[in-house]
């Protein structure tokens, strides 16, 4: 897919460090070596150094020798990260102790390297659950100013070459918040927006997705996109935001245009934001499975870095491709701050 090999030349040319802290999984391992045969990112391995090596030995990898690694049981800046987690921490109840024996735990160590500025994003799930992942990245890495809700989003790339960018939509959202609030609908469409520019470099046009256009249906579920909705477009004045939109009107120009005469979005959508959980992630895999769309995903937003959860059925290929991912991420986030 030609925005893959984008999102790969991205982050070459502007290479991030990258942890993941699952260093001693198989596939991770695999991974990390291509990466670095790639020169795609900086890699650390969190893991025992001998048991990492001697996985790679077996598996003839070579370049696994140019990783960071970081052993969790014996590292330069344990006490560091301890008063680190403390200080973030100690206002919640959390001791010194408490602190220092989750200063040894793969997952906190890799937020704590992003906290501390030793690196710029983290991937992992390939052996954790997605509650695992999340629960020290919202405590350490927090969410983005301005956004209180996690999200995430798949890059959709469809045979229908008329929709989106030759094919390729954004889907949120579809993987972490089961019923968000108007409030926390809006904050999902824009920080998909922001996904979209960092990933696809296309201006977002961001349709709030119901069973309703433009009033054809009265219902409180429709309510809730309509005032999500205007919510987001003042969240982001800048960004192409309209709803609430059917599917068809969002992707159809023809039907956008007869049902939502005037919108900026309609029939134009690269951004499908469903009103809840059940409805993207219903939506995402029907159009995997029946559409023969190739889903990327779920990329973690709202993080005020880059941390992205893996499926543990993932792939190799899965482990790279969301490495690149989270580089063009986290370079993204380093020009908004600049900005």
């Amino acid at each position: 897919m030609e925005l893959l090999k984008q999102i790969i030349e991205r982050a070459k040319a502007n290479k991030q460090r990258i942890v993941l802290p699952e260093g001693t999984e198989e596939r991770t391992i695999k991974a990390a070596d291509q990466l670095i045969a790639d020169n795609v990112a900086d890699i650390t391995l969190i893991g025992n150094k001998a048991e990492i090596e001697k996985i790679a030995a077996g598996f003839g990898l070579k370049n696994i020798a140019k990783a960071e690694i970081l052993d969790p049981a014996n590292y330069d800046k344990k006490e560091d990260y301890t008063n680190l987690l403390f200080e973030l921490r100690k206002a919640k109840g959390m001791t010194l102790e408490q602190a220092s024996k989750l200063a040894e735990d793969p997952l906190y160590i890799g937020c704590l390297m992003i906290k501390n500025g030793d690196a710029d994003g983290e991937i992992a799930g390939a052996r954790n659950t997605t509650g695992n992942v999340l629960r020290p990245a919202l405590q350490i890495i927090k969410t983005a100013p301005g956004i209180s809700v996690v999200s995430g989003a798949f890059l959709m790339f469809t045979q229908a070459k008329e929709y989106g960018k030759d094919g390729l939509l954004v889907f949120a959202d579809c993987a972490v918040t089961p019923d968000p609030s108007a409030a926390q609908l809006a904050e999902i469409a824009v920080a998909s927006g922001h996904t979209a520019r960092a990933l696809v470099g296309e201006e977002p046009q961001v349709a709030m997705l119901s069973f309703s256009t433009k009033g054809s249906a009265k219902h409180e579920m429709v309510d809730k996109v309509v005032e999500a909705t205007k919510i987001a477009q003042q969240l982001d004045p800048t960004m192409n935001i309209d709803g609430e939109l059917q599917a068809d009107a969002a992707l159809v120009p023809s039907v956008g245009a007869s049902k939502a005469p005037g919108s900026k979005v309609a029939g134009k959508a690269n951004v499908l934001v469903f009103p809840s959980l059940e409805v993207g992630n219903i939506a995402y895999k029907l159009v995997q499975r029946l559409g023969g769309a190739e889903a990327v995903g779920p990329i973690l937003q709202g993080m005020a870095a880059p941390v992205n959860d893996l499926s543990r059925g993932c792939s190799v290929t899965d482990v790279y491709n969301m490495v690149a991912i989270a580089a063009n991420q986290a370079i993204a986030a380093k020009k908004n701050k600049k900005n």
